[in-house]
């Protein structure tokens, strides 16, 4: 089963989400608005995802920070801190295909190739 993360308004997990559910691909969609994620989860993600990448810094929510908030983002323990209680600051969605497989952000190419038999 693969874990999709992410904030159901956010215009790039909804297109992640429709393009799972065209292609009849079993998936679990955890909202981390309603359920952040937790400070081990988060640790396995800076583990396995670049840690540049799963602030998004485009995002509404970082820039709302303050000069001093977005410094200590450099820190992984205080930026785990800001991603719980401001979990819509992290990069969409985040994707979990099992064990150590992880994927950040929208590529349909990427995704076609990983997960839709050829010809489809």
């Amino acid at each position: 089963m693969i874990d999709i993360y992410g904030i159901p308004n956010c215009d790039t997990v909804q297109k992640a989400l429709k393009w799972m559910d065209k292609h009849g691909i079993d998936y679990t969609f955890h909202n981390y608005r309603e359920n952040p994620p937790t400070k081990k989860l988060l640790n396995t993600w800076f583990k396995y995802l670049p840690a540049d990448k799963l602030i998004n810094r485009k995002s509404t929510t970082y820039r709302e920070l303050s000069l001093a908030e977005k410094e200590e983002l450099n820190d992984k323990d205080t930026a785990i801190s800001i991603m719980i209680s401001r979990p819509s600051i992290i990069k969409r969605p985040v994707w979990h295909f099992g064990g150590t497989d992880y994927l950040l952000g929208w590529d349909e190419k990427q995704l076609t190739t990983r997960l839709l038999p050829e010809g489809n």
